[in-house]
């Protein structure tokens, strides 16, 4: 694993240090899941707790609701919100229905929109994580922002997972 920042190939140089985070956060995310089973991503350590699972699969949410909004400057449509609400908004709904999946499932969802991620960032330059936004409350936002929530989110819920994986070694 390289602990170091850099600039990509095929990316502009800030965009190529955003893709360097993103890839040494996931690469840590991926380790920490070797060898889980169906049994240890469905783990609940009391009733309002996310399963490991849920976990991954709000990451994927996180990722693409990000996408939507950093490249398309929309929200979901009606179809990706059914698609990710549950993951998004975890919570009771998720405990029931993100389960019984083995590890491969939720590693080809996040692998699937972070694919997305990488050629879409392909494709614009450093200017344009300085573009700004403002979320429906009146809060200004820039891009580069967006995709630093993307990494501390998974770091957040990462810190999670590790812990889940405590619980589960005793």
């Amino acid at each position: 694993m390289d602990y170091r920042i850099t600039q990509q190939s095929g990316y502009t140089p800030k965009i190529g240090e955003l893709v360097s985070m993103l890839g040494y956060t996931r690469a840590v995310t991926l380790e920490d899941l070797e060898g889980l089973s169906v049994e240890d991503l469905d783990f609940l350590a009391d009733e309002k707790s996310n399963s490991i699972g849920a976990l991954l699969m709000h990451m994927a949410a996180i990722e693409f609701v990000h996408q939507v909004i950093a490249f398309e400057n929309r929200d979901l449509t009606e179809q990706e919100l059914a698609k990710w609400i549950v993951p998004l908004e975890l919570g009771d709904k998720a405990r029931s229905v993100i389960r019984n999946q083995p590890l491969d499932y939720y590693l080809d969802e996040l692998k699937k929109v972070r694919d997305r991620t990488l050629s879409l960032l392909e494709s614009v330059d450093d200017s344009w994580l300085y573009e700004e936004g403002q979320y429906d409350n009146g809060v200004t936002y820039n891009k580069y922002y967006l995709w630093f929530h993307v990494v501390e989110d998974e770091t957040s819920h990462r810190g999670q997972i590790r812990l889940l994986k405590r619980m589960l070694q005793k």
